[in-house]
């Protein structure tokens, strides 16, 4: 299928500054959107809790997300999983039932109920039982209490053994939402190390969400995952590599398959379709996580790709035009290539308006991510990486006839 008739030359590179200085216009706008108004990050990122729940009626994603938005879980993401009636995977940001204050309330209900000469030791410090922190408490590494990554236990250190039993009330007098018969000795005796087991974030909706619903209320949940903050931290910084590592093999790779003048305009083409992208992403405020990661990944090699087959042409035709510029080249291989680009990138596009309109809202996060950086991709194949390429060579090779 031709667009464009064999033969037509367009003048890409009349134009070359101007659609440069709206790029980098682009490029600082989506820099500054992430710092304002910031990527919303993900449960991946940012940690929060997972879990997978079967209902016992009929209840609707929209239903759901109401009922939890009532219920203190803001935000929660609610997901169908397919082939299976009124099961739900839903997603909230919240890890554990134990805030900071309610931390500070257990450590003082402890220190009351425990001693009334007691030197308070604050949550999770450092401080050593040598240095007078005495009394109910022992201060370790580790801090006096300790809750776990997932909300769902607090261990406790103690300067004498004491009933469970009598610790679970103290605990509850608190806030602190323990199971019933839920504390207990642990570890060796005489480190006098006791664990509470707590109500986690799943246990609290489901409890919650049968109170709402009733008999259309939830089974107990098929699985629950947590992401914690640190953990999240680790995912991202890992992202961040994958991407950088991608783009330097890549650079490496163009520069052995070309010459060295073709490596740093198909980088900056990616850079530019990469940072574009993710400034939409983050200015229409759609979830950062994993999938966005893999989306912008897709995007880095779709952008190269398309790079390279406008650099082929450049390749071939330098040794069948030799009286030309770069720039003419340049004009004459995109003439040439446009009728390729449109088919392939359309049909690319039409795709990802189909994933988008009839997806999952998973999907249709990835296929908005797509859509974008494949059409970006496509404009930078020509107004980014040739117009580098062709400065290159007249900046550092001095040559004013391409040659190969």
């Amino acid at each position: 299928m031709e667009f464009v008739k064999p033969g037509t030359y367009i003048d890409f590179m009349r134009h070359r500054r101007s659609i440069v200085g709206a790029s980098l216009a682009l490029v600082a706008l989506s820099v500054a959107s992430m710092v304002v108004p910031g990527p919303n990050w993900g449960i991946d990122f940012a940690g929060g809790t997972e879990l997978q729940l079967q209902f016992q009626g009929d209840v609707g994603p929209d239903e759901l997300r109401s009922a939890l938005e009532e219920l203190g879980f803001a935000g929660a993401q609610v997901v169908t999983v397919q082939g299976s009636a009124n099961e739900y995977m839903i997603r909230v940001r919240q890890v554990s039932t134990v805030g900071q204050e309610t931390l500070a309330s257990i450590e003082e209900a402890l220190r009351q109920g425990l001693s009334a000469s007691v030197i308070p030791c604050g949550a999770n410090s450092e401080t050593d039982v040598s240095d007078g922190c005495t009394a109910a408490l022992q201060c370790r590494d580790q801090g006096c209490l300790q809750v776990s990554p997932g909300g769902d236990k607090l261990s406790m250190q103690l300067t004498a053994p004491m009933d469970p039993s009598e610790l679970e009330r103290l605990l509850r007098a608190s806030g602190a939402k323990v199971r019933p018969q839920g504390v207990s000795a642990f570890g060796r005796a005489e480190d006098v190390r006791y664990e509470a087991q707590l109500l986690g974030i799943a246990d609290e909706m489901v409890g919650d969400l049968r109170e709402q619903l009733g008999e259309r209320g939830p089974k107990t949940p098929r699985r629950v995952e947590w992401v914690g903050p640190r953990a999240g931290q680790q995912l991202r910084d890992a992202a961040i590599k994958a991407m950088l590592y991608a783009i330097a093999f890549i650079m490496v790779y163009i520069a052995f398959r070309f010459d060295l003048r073709f490596a740093p305009g198909g980088v900056l083409a990616m850079a530019h379709d990469v940072v574009i992208t993710f400034g939409i992403y983050v200015l229409v405020q759609k979830e950062v996580n994993l999938t966005t990661v893999a989306a912008l990944l897709t995007i880095l090699g779709y952008s190269i790709n398309d790079t390279i087959v406008v650099y082929d042409r450049i390749r071939e035709n330098m040794g069948r035009i030799r009286d030309a510029s770069l720039s003419e080249l340049i004009n004459v291989s995109t003439s040439q290539m446009l009728s390729r680009t449109i088919v392939t990138s359309g049909t690319t596009l039409l795709s990802m308006i189909a994933f988008f309109i009839w997806g999952t809202a998973v999907i249709r996060d990835i296929a908005f991510a797509l859509f974008i950086g494949i059409l970006v991709g496509t404009y930078s194949s020509v107004y980014v990486a040739a117009p580098v390429t062709e400065w290159m060579d007249r900046r550092f090779f001095k040559s004013a006839v391409a040659r190969v």
